[in-house]
């Protein structure tokens, strides 16, 4: 019985070791995106900013064409 105990009490810590090298990872990783999402936050305008909240209240994805460059027109001679 104490062979079943000691087994399970070594799993179970090593286990929880993983589990807190987890938890290490992804608050560091949330701390970053936070950092990331505060700078974004700085650079925006107030009017993207006001716009961006919007949709995320509605639930609509952002509109594609507002964000992307205008196309370029295909290179003549390539046809």
């Amino acid at each position: 019985m104490d062979l079943v105990k000691s087994h399970l009490m070594y799993a179970v810590r090593e286990e929880a070791g993983v589990l807190k090298g987890k938890i290490k990872e992804l608050t560091e990783k949330s701390s970053q995106l936070e950092q990331g999402s505060n700078l974004l936050e700085k650079l925006v305008s107030p009017e993207q900013l006001t716009h961006t909240q919007a949709q995320q209240q509605t639930g609509f994805p952002p509109a594609t064409g507002a964000t992307q460059p205008p196309a370029q027109p295909a290179p003549r001679g390539s046809e």
